[in-house]
């Protein structure tokens, strides 16, 4: 038998297993037990907050022989052919490729007809804000006064995208980003059931970069698992495996920015594009950091909130005091904003391409180093000096160098210079130091 992914071989099967979304089924639940079971609900959240996963639960409930508060039972023939897939009171639509007035026609024609088996007939419409403007309209009176036999489930990551006259005809749930405790927890549990050796700030870390997601915390961690297969996972591990960058160079970095050793900075960022890091990531995670030291300079009760070692709790509390709350909280816009602009930067091109935009710079004397988008890099050594690939909109450079490669630039030491590559396609600006 094929490998099983962590997160599908671990979806929750009944209500009491979906971790972070109390509030909803607390409702659910109730609803079930008091038969006051609504026709059309909206389930919106980020992705990987559970909203499929407790659709499916909720119509294995409502269809269930004999429900134990609320859940299905899990033992039934409905709650077995519905966790199989074979059956067909559950509809799952994909709204992204079936978005048309002719699939919704097609659901309208469907629900005349009763469930051969169970009570209710279930569809589960997933991203539902691709469906078309006609295909909405087509849904609206279905929606509105289905049969009495029917559920309608529509689930979406963009409810902004949803018409307000599909969001007057459903009951609204809001799925919350999942706490990092609570997906250290969840992992944790799994972990042990694995039989998989993980240090607990390995796991917290990865909780961190899954952003509120329970399914990308554990794909995360399967990445993790599979690189390390066999090993102790360890916060290291992970920190290799994501690309991630300890927090000892975050507190380099700061004290270098801090002091305004451009140099320096510099020198910390290369190493790390050097070693493979995300820029993307880097930016995330200093921004982390940025608030961590915002939250330690403001609060009375950090460790309450901060969950660090005592090592790092003492270096926290000291760079707090080098830097005022006012340049943190513009740090950290700074960052926010850069974090966002690199995720869209040009993607890395061939130099070699025909039409390409890149341009080949020989540095004579000390270093070129250029920084562009999400692709920064030095290239080779060659002759007297380092030849570097050049993609995008400006570098920073020490020392003299010469434009080659039909770029038209000057030699210099300390002024600005502007222009064209090699293709003539993209203008480029230099600031030497």
């Amino acid at each position: 038998m094929s490998y099983t992914a962590l997160y599908r071989k671990f979806r929750p099967v009944e209500f009491e297993d979906v971790k972070g979304q109390e509030h909803i089924i607390t409702t659910l639940k109730n609803q079930i037990e008091a038969n006051r079971i609504g026709h059309a609900y909206l389930f919106c959240g980020t992705r990987g907050t559970g909203k499929t996963t407790v659709a499916k639960i909720f119509a294995k409930a409502v269809n269930c022989e004999h429900p134990v508060n609320g859940s299905p039972c899990g033992e039934c023939a409905m709650c077995r052919s519905i966790a199989a897939g074979t059956s067909m009171n559950v509809i799952e639509i994909d709204a992204a490729s079936n978005n048309g007035v002719d699939n919704i026609r097609e659901i309208r024609e469907e629900v005349a007809y009763r469930p051969t088996e169970g009570k209710y007939k279930v569809y589960i419409i997933d991203e539902v804000h691709m469906l078309s403007i006609g295909a909405f309209n087509a849904l609206l009176k279905t929606l509105e006064e289905p049969p009495e036999y029917v559920i309608f489930i529509l689930a979406t990551t963009e409810v902004h995208k949803i018409p307000i006259t599909i969001l007057s005809r459903c009951q609204h749930y809001d799925f919350k980003r999942i706490s990092i405790e609570t997906i250290t927890d969840r992992m944790r549990d799994l972990m042990q059931e694995e039989q998989v050796e993980v240090e607990e700030k390995a796991l917290r870390y990865v909780a961190k970069a899954a952003d509120g997601s329970m399914r990308d915390a554990l794909s995360l961690l399967d990445q993790c698992i599979a690189f390390y297969l066999g090993q102790k996972l360890t916060y290291d591990n992970v920190l290799e495996v994501l690309g991630a960058v300890d927090t000892d160079v975050f507190s380099r970095l700061l004290r270098s920015v801090i002091r305004r050793d451009v140099p320096k900075v510099l020198d910390i960022v290369d190493d790390l594009v050097m070693q493979g890091r995300e820029l993307t990531q880097l930016a995330t995670d200093f921004t982390w950091y940025l608030r961590n030291l915002l939250l330690v300079k403001t609060s009375d009760n950090i460790e309450d909130v901060l969950d660090v070692s005592t090592e790092n709790m003492q270096q926290l509390q000291e760079e707090a005091g080098m830097v005022e709350a006012d340049m943190l909280l513009r740090y950290i816009r700074i960052f926010s904003e850069l974090s966002g602009q690199l995720k869209y930067a040009a993607p890395k091109k061939s130099a070699s391409g025909s039409g390409s935009d890149q341009a080949l710079y020989a540095c004579h004397g000390d270093e070129l180093r250029f920084y562009s988008g999400s692709d920064p890099c030095i290239g080779r050594k060659a002759g007297t000096g380092r030849y570097i690939r050049w993609s995008g909109t400006s570098c920073l450079c020490k020392g003299r160098w010469s434009g080659t490669g039909g770029a038209n630039a000057e030699t210099g030491t300390s002024k600005r210079s502007t222009g064209r590559c090699a293709a003539g396609s993209k203008e480029f600006q230099t600031d030497r130091r």
